[in-house]
């Protein structure tokens, strides 16, 4: 068993801080709110007074931390009390181009430091369940694999250049609130047709759409070159229907992306692949 660091203890960290305790392993936890880490002592953490207390003689350190105005001011008061070549895993959902200065410089000063967002809910974090990323050297995350394992489903290193893991995420994150705007643009549609919210959500457990994004990916990626899948002038009569199927609600997405595609028709392109309005290059 080893003596585990995590400092941010919100919904990830905490979780992760009782997932690590129910495996055995000498967990130290901080936050800047101290009264966070009564059920985590209460579970068996030992609080931290500070930073460097918190990681002094651990084995890993984890971050989850609410920004990366925050990380940058945790990792510099955690310093003294880092032990050498002890890594220092961040969790915290960050600026791609902060996460790369960071590594650039923690690295230089020797602190091995590394990005590793994950796709995990509080319970995933308690079950160990769910996806982390890593970005850094294949060496440092072929060290982590056993360890990170452990507290998640799947970690998948994403590979060397430093802030690609934190890009992923952000990625991941804007996807799934596409898909929460998506659903409420659905919903109003449903109430002004007399449908339920769970017939709509029905759809979904016999057609499952997610599977259709790498091919919806690489037809962008041909818009307007290739002969077109879905012509956007029948795309755009079709945007039409749902927005008359809403009653003409303001909604969330389907008038942005009646305008986009408007905006694609003036510039010539009814004829061209429907995902076309949403090339930014053409």
């Amino acid at each position: 068993m080893a003596m585990i660091a995590v400092l941010g203890t919100g919904h990830i960290g905490g979780s992760m801080a009782e997932n690590l305790l129910q495996k055995g392993h000498t967990v130290r936890v901080w936050n800047r709110s101290p009264e966070k880490l009564a059920p985590l002592v209460q579970k068996g953490a030992i609080a931290g007074k500070d930073p460097a207390d918190t990681v002094r003689e651990c084995e890993r350190v984890h971050l989850a931390l609410k920004s990366d105005d925050a990380v940058d001011a945790v990792i510099a008061l955690l310093r003294k009390g880092l032990g050498k070549d002890v890594f220092v895993i961040d969790h915290s959902t960050s600026l791609p181009a902060r996460v790369a200065t960071r590594f650039a410089q923690l690295r230089g000063s020797g602190v091995r430091y590394l990005s590793a967002p994950v796709f995990m809910s509080k319970q995933n974090c308690r079950d160990a369940s769910g996806l982390m990323l890593i970005a850094g050297p294949k060496a440092d995350a072929d060290a982590l694999q056993a360890p990170l394992s452990s507290m998640t489903g799947k970690v998948w290193h994403t590979g060397e250049r430093a802030d690609l893991a934190a890009f992923y995420k952000l990625a991941g994150n804007a996807i799934l609130m596409s898909m929460v705007g998506a659903l409420g643009d659905l919903f109003l549609m449903a109430k002004h047709n007399g449908i339920s919210n769970e017939q709509v959500l029905s759809l979904f457990e016999v057609w499952k759409p997610g599977a259709a994004l790498p091919y919806l990916g690489k037809n962008l990626l041909t818009a307007g070159a290739d002969k077109a899948n879905f012509e956007l002038g029948m795309a755009r009569k079709d945007m039409q229907l749902m927005i008359d199927a809403t009653g003409k609600m303001p909604t969330i997405l389907l008038h942005a992306l009646a305008a986009a595609m408007d905006k694609a028709l003036v510039d010539g392109l009814c004829q061209a692949d429907f995902a076309v309005f949403a090339r930014q290059d053409r």
